[in-house]
């Protein structure tokens, strides 16, 4: 039975190279779940997506960030995006590439939303997860914070925490640590 159905596959693969086409490579339901997603995107004007991997590789893609208002107006920062074949029962794996100053971004890059950690339901997207980093910077939040300096700089002085990230985006230290220009 088991070689019956090896054959019938090898008939199938043979039939559709004959037809001058390349096997097709069935896709996962992540992937369907992940083109639908990009497919329906709503990105605000200020944000775009790339992929470095090229079209064919949909699951591990690129969102650049340019905010138009509050702190980081002007400042361009692009996070990583690592999409599971099990998306979206498993949210997926986002980063910051851009060092920032930025209590909910750390400087490893790792970013603190509850959708992408105990918040994350299916039902969620990827459109969700864009509008929620784009949220991260009009209102960083200090009260869960992953860089523990920079939320109680905004806390306690939130004048200074302003000149901070100014001289971060322009390329510069914040205490002892050196952020490249990312305006």
């Amino acid at each position: 039975m088991i070689r019956l159905f090896k054959v019938k596959e090898k008939q199938r693969e043979l039939a559709e190279n004959a037809n001058g086409r390349a096997p097709v490579k069935k896709q996962s339901a992540g992937e369907l779940r992940l083109h639908k997603d990009i497919t329906e995107l709503n990105l605000p004007k200020t944000t775009t997506i790339s992929f470095p991997n090229g079209k064919d590789d949909l699951m591990n893609f690129e969102v650049t960030i340019r905010p138009d208002e509050g702190y980081y107006q002007g400042g361009i920062f692009v996070f990583t995006f690592q999409v599971s074949p099990i998306y979206p029962h498993e949210a997926p794996k986002v980063k910051c590439k851009t060092k920032v100053y930025h209590p909910n971004i750390d400087l490893e890059g790792n970013v603190c939303l509850n959708i992408l950690r105990e918040d994350w339901k299916p039902v969620l997207n990827i459109n969700t997860i864009i509008y929620g980093l784009h949220h991260l910077f009009t209102e960083p939040n200090y009260e869960d914070p992953l860089n523990h300096d920079a939320a109680a700089v905004l806390r306690d002085n939130p004048k200074l925490f302003e000149s901070n990230v100014r001289r971060a985006m322009s390329g510069g230290y914040v205490g002892q640590t050196f952020f490249p220009r990312c305006i």
